[in-house]
């Protein structure tokens, strides 16, 4: 299979080399000026992995694009439109693809894949790749699960039998909003996690995954669909490798955010957290841990004062739908 991966980010050169491993032909695009980029066109490193001669390295969208039998996609979700429109005005038709981004877009509340459909043409596909994993163990040789999905029931297969192997166990999703709305909802319950660490209250972490989980499992319901998949890789799966790991850029940035120190790394649940609260809007359903999130982040309440309103609210059933 010929692919060509967009994003030249650590998890697009971590897709790129693995899909190289399996057996692809691949090709890595970034634009001109990419100071990644860059660093791959000039060494083919990035500080952790190493692409092998075999990838090539690409800066011209359209060639890359147009030679590729699936376009793997990632980029900040945010900034997912402005790769489809950038595709968009080379008039490629026919063409599937694959994202491997969490997150939901701010200004419309859209799932990736409704972002995605808006530009895709003629019979082209998409899916979404999701679940737990960081480019430092799997580079390392360290395996783990992930779920891929789609709509399209033939492409979602192709993808899971072309792209599993020893290092990733790729299971076929059976749910194509719960994964989107889990995968993209886990990165804020990971700066949740990030913000008790930076206050002393790990031990509460046991219960933030289980709160957070089920105040999840209710907006997919409401969003159409099936409230396991909270249950699943795309959320609760993802859960060790957002909340507890020292390579989770979300958990670090919640802990930095609360110790008035600076963070590096992207922290798609920022983002993300907007998107969400827009849709406890529409949707009537509520989300105390997430919104409490979004009033530390967005709206200077403390941290002590939004941890204080969630112990006082009235006592509920646990599962209470």
């Amino acid at each position: 299979m010929k692919l060509t991966v967009i994003g030249c980010g650590r998890w697009g050169a971590f897709l790129t080399w693995y899909l190289d491993k399996s057996g692809h032909d691949v090709t890595l695009y970034g634009r001109e000026g990419s100071k990644n980029m860059a660093r791959f066109i000039a060494s083919r490193r990035n500080d952790l992995l190493e692409l092998p001669k075999s990838v090539a390295l690409s800066t011209d969208l359209k060639s890359a694009a147009a030679d590729a039998d699936v376009i793997v996609i990632s980029v900040d979700s945010q900034g997912l439109r402005g790769v489809f429109t950038e595709l968009d005005s080379l008039s490629l038709t026919h063409k599937n693809f694959v994202l491997c981004m969490k997150g939901i877009e701010i200004s419309s509340g859209k799932r990736l894949t409704e972002v995605a459909c808006e530009f895709i043409k003629g019979d082209g596909k998409v899916a979404v790749w999701l679940g737990p994993g960081h480019v430092q163990e799997f580079y390392a040789g360290i395996p783990n699960c992930m779920v891929i999905d789609s709509d399209d029931e033939d492409y979602k297969r192709l993808l899971v039998d072309e792209f599993s192997s020893e290092l990733i166990r790729l299971y076929y999703g059976e749910d194509l909003v719960g994964n989107e709305i889990g995968a993209a909802a886990k990165n804020v319950i990971g700066i949740a996690a990030g913000m008790l660490d930076g206050r002393s209250l790990s031990s509460l972490k046991g219960a933030l995954m289980a709160r957070g989980a089920r105040e999840v499992s209710r907006l997919i319901v409401a969003m159409g669909g099936n409230e396991l998949s909270a249950y699943g890789l795309c959320h609760l799966g993802d859960y060790e490798a957002t909340v507890f790991s020292k390579y989770s850029h979300n958990r670090r940035f919640g802990e930095a955010f609360v110790k008035g120190e600076k963070s590096e790394g992207l922290a798609e649940g920022y983002y993300t957290v907007c998107a969400l609260m827009k849709l406890c809007r529409e949707t009537g359903v509520e989300m105390p841990i997430c919104s409490a999130v979004y009033q530390i982040l967005y709206e200077q309440k403390s941290t002590d004062e939004a941890l204080s309103s969630l112990f006082e609210r009235r006592p509920t059933k646990e599962f209470y739908q």
